[in-house]
């Protein structure tokens, strides 16, 4: 009989990582390689969003240190709030690949799964505090309405105890996923077949 788990699983290892015609790895310069190489060790496998970025390599190895500044630097924001605005914009914008490679680092942060899903899913039926969810409210403004953002939606977060230093981390944290979801949609990159599966228990 046919595994048709195990046939899906092999057609979409098969798709494109990108729509776009990547380099080869080998004909990368030295630092691009060594970053690579370095994103296997730690994650066990290359992310495609990695690969995809090779076609300008310049831009990779300044975008990764923005988003690691962004995502594990310094901030009152702990790391599975972050994950969580880059869930919620993602689902906003509906992106597949940021969707389900940051939805498995949602259940890892979390160490919830059900809770990351249903933040996936939709945050606003999501058991989260009221807090949580003006946070979440507001990067959802960003990325629909941006001009419509107004001093009120300061005001409200301070009120909920956000410093003025963390909600610029809030939008700065929006605003980069809103790039890396366009870019994504964009070019056709297709999350890892690895995500799917992570955290889930």
């Amino acid at each position: 009989t046919l595994d048709r788990s195990s046939a899906a699983s092999d057609v979409y290892k098969r798709q494109q990582l990108s729509w776009l015609t990547l380099p080869d790895e080998q004909d990368l310069d030295e630092e691009t390689r060594t970053l690579l190489a370095k994103a296997r060790r730690n994650v066990g496998f290359l992310p495609n969003v990695f690969a995809a970025f090779t076609i300008r390599s310049s831009h990779l190895l300044r975008w990764i240190r923005h988003f690691n500044e962004v995502m594990r630097g310094e901030s009152e924001l702990t790391p599975g709030e972050r994950e969580m605005i880059g869930v919620v914009v993602s689902a906003e914008n509906r992106c597949l690949y940021c969707l389900v490679s940051h939805g498995a680092e949602l259940r890892q942060q979390l160490g919830d799964p059900l809770l990351a899903e249903q933040i996936g899913y939709d945050y606003r039926r999501a058991p989260l505090d009221e807090r949580t969810r003006a946070m979440l409210d507001y990067v959802v403004k960003i990325t629909r309405t941006p001009v419509e953002c107004s001093p009120d939606d300061i005001a409200r977060l301070r009120a909920l105890g956000f410093s003025d230093q963390a909600i610029f981390d809030i939008a700065e944290t929006a605003a980069m996923y809103n790039f890396t979801n366009r870019l994504a949609s964009a070019t056709g990159m297709q999350p890892n077949a690895e995500y799917y599966g992570m955290a889930r228990t």
